[in-house]
């Protein structure tokens, strides 16, 4: 386990969501780990590898030695790991991979573009935004309304079901509301906080009964907002995933900085594994 000491380490290096000891531990069920500065998860017969070190340095061969000694040493049925490159030797042995990019929106001297502060007051005259420590049954329907009516894979549907969990004990995460005039919720964020440089989006629902356009725009700019209050740098803002969420997050101003290569290297697997691939990506 990691001791209080070395979660404050983490978080003072952190620069993916990943790192946020105290989020991934909550909704992966895993216990934390470091092993020459890379950070892992395991549970009884799985492992999660965060291949970013701390220090950032990158090295392939240093990467894939402290990999297979945690490997070797615990002997996991399923084992998955994130990295920037994922090592030539290990190639082969990804059963399943794939590559994207993180985005981020760096805070320091930011403009927001006109047009995107236009939609944002028009969505203002119809909704009012609020911030919170907790999760209620209002968004808890939200949640349920939006696994029926979207059916996601099994990944999703279990961020999206710990998420009561991980608010309520997290004293790093805020929800983001958005309320119609009646103060029906008619959509909400949820960010983490705990990172010294980012804040970080978690996840978002939007209500079909009481939806405002530009919801989720208000609560984008509220959450830019958030960050600076609390001296962050920049905001990270997850994988591309597809072109939609990208234009979105370009059109706030994100770009993309830094590789996600995922690998699993076995074919059993756990439901916690997926939010390796999930986090970074539902926006």
């Amino acid at each position: 386990m990691i001791t209080p000491e070395k979660e404050e380490y983490v978080l003072t290096k952190a620069y993916i969501p990943e790192h946020i000891v105290s989020l991934m531990t909550l909704i992966s069920k895993g216990e934390p780990f470091l092993i020459k500065d890379y950070l892992y998860f395991k549970n009884d017969n799985w492992l999660i590898f965060i291949g970013y070190p701390l220090e950032k340095n990158l090295s392939e061969e240093e990467f894939e030695a402290a990999l297979m000694d945690v490997v070797n040493k615990y002997n996991p049925e399923s084992t998955w790991f994130i990295a920037p490159e994922i090592p030539h030797s290990l190639l082969n042995a990804c059963q399943r991979s794939e590559a994207d990019e993180y985005y981020k929106l760096d805070l320091q001297g930011l403009k927001i573009k006109s047009n995107l502060m236009r939609i944002s007051r028009k969505a203002s005259m119809e909704a009012t935004v609020e911030r919170e420590k907790a999760i209620l049954k209002e968004h808890e329907r939200l949640i349920a309304d939006f696994i029926e009516l979207e059916k996601p894979q099994d990944m999703i549907k279990q961020l999206f079901l710990s998420i009561p969990e991980y608010v309520n004990h997290s004293s790093a995460a805020v929800v983001l509301n958005a309320r119609d005039k009646e103060k029906n919720l008619s959509a909400f964020y949820v960010i983490d906080l705990s990172a010294a440089e980012f804040a970080t989006y978690v996840v978002g629902c939007y209500s079909r009964k009481h939806y405002v356009p530009h919801a989720s725009d208000l609560l984008f700019l509220e959450m830019i907002n958030l960050a600076k209050e609390h001296k962050k740098g920049y905001i990270n803002l997850g994988l591309g995933v597809n072109e939609g969420i990208k234009r979105f997050k370009v059109k706030w101003g994100g770009a993309p900085f830094l590789k996600y290569k995922f690998c699993e290297l076995s074919s059993k697997r756990s439901k916690a594994f997926e939010f390796v691939r999930l986090f970074p990506s539902k926006f």
